[in-house]
């Protein structure tokens, strides 16, 4: 058999007795991946799988957010800021696949959607723990919350556990301050338990640092990697805001939510507001 057939043949060297070794398959465990798409609408409508896979594959991608950002805190608070910002450079890539991905649910026309909405009954995007919990190590934190998942026991510990660590924020400015600069005791000492709000007297550290960039560009290069992961997190809620508008216009969310009312709200929090702040300030 040659190239000539429009095939393409085994080279002799590819494995293929799988008897008594690990294949792709089951490194990956595909068996228990590829059944657990469960349609619930009888009987399944045909664009349910697509709403399943669009939000499972977002928790497998959130996943690995939590995994990299974790990586990034404790890289900080151990001022190995050059691995930190590598671990980040890749959530940011994370981020930009996971906007691209609301296209392909755009795709769903509202009468698509209303042929299975009832089978979600009152389960919802809102009650996703890892999506809370990258919210939680930004630092936009909300103890309320918690009580979203009292039913969920493992899921409030892995929010209560962020509740009470410093956010990913709050090691950028520790290890500011132990780079030299003058991060107010204010900040080092709050409560991180609370969401990080807005602090006039940080602006003027980011400031010295943008406008002596040559001398701090780790701490500048930290800055702006921060901006761009506000950015992404708001682009993503902005796609999410436009797809959930686009299928089910202004009606209740599943959850019991106001549905884009309740998105468009979430535009307005910020997670590192000094970093955008100072923008206003440099050159002045």
């Amino acid at each position: 058999m040659s190239i000539d057939d429009n095939t393409r043949p085994l080279e002799p060297g590819i494995t293929t007795d799988f008897s008594q070794r690990m294949n792709y398959g089951s490194y990956l465990a595909l068996d228990e991946l590829l059944s657990i798409q469960r349609p619930q609408s009888s009987p399944a409508h045909h664009d349910e799988m697509l709403f399943i896979i669009q939000h499972q594959t977002s928790e497998l991608w959130i996943k690995l957010l939590l995994h990299e950002l974790r990586s990034a805190r404790d890289l900080l608070r151990a001022d190995d800021i050059r691995t930190a910002l590598k671990r980040i450079a890749r959530v940011k890539h994370i981020q930009e696949v996971m906007t691209q991905q609301w296209s392909v649910l755009a795709t769903l026309t509202p009468s698509e959607y209303s042929e299975f909405r009832d089978a979600l009954a009152s389960s919802s995007g809102f009650q996703s723990h890892q999506y809370r919990a990258v919210e939680f190590i930004f630092g936009n934190k909300n103890e309320k919350m918690l009580a979203v998942f009292d039913s969920d026991p493992a899921s409030r510990q892995v929010l209560s556990d962020l509740l009470d660590e410093p956010s990913l924020y709050d090691e950028l400015l520790r290890y500011l301050s132990r780079a030299g600069h003058a991060v107010p005791d204010s900040i080092l000492n709050r409560d991180v338990s609370k969401a990080h709000t807005f602090t006039p007297e940080l602006v003027p550290v980011f400031k010295r640092i943008y406008e002596n960039a040559g001398e701090n560009w780790e701490a500048y290069e930290a800055c702006e990697e921060f901006v761009d992961l506000e950015d992404n997190f708001q682009f993503w809620r902005f796609r999410h805001l436009k797809t959930v508008g686009r299928t089910i216009g202004t009606k209740m969310g599943t959850g019991g939510s106001s549905g884009v009312e309740f998105l468009q709200r979430a535009l307005s929090l910020t997670f590192f507001p000094e970093l955008f702040a100072v923008r206003s300030e440099i050159g002045r």
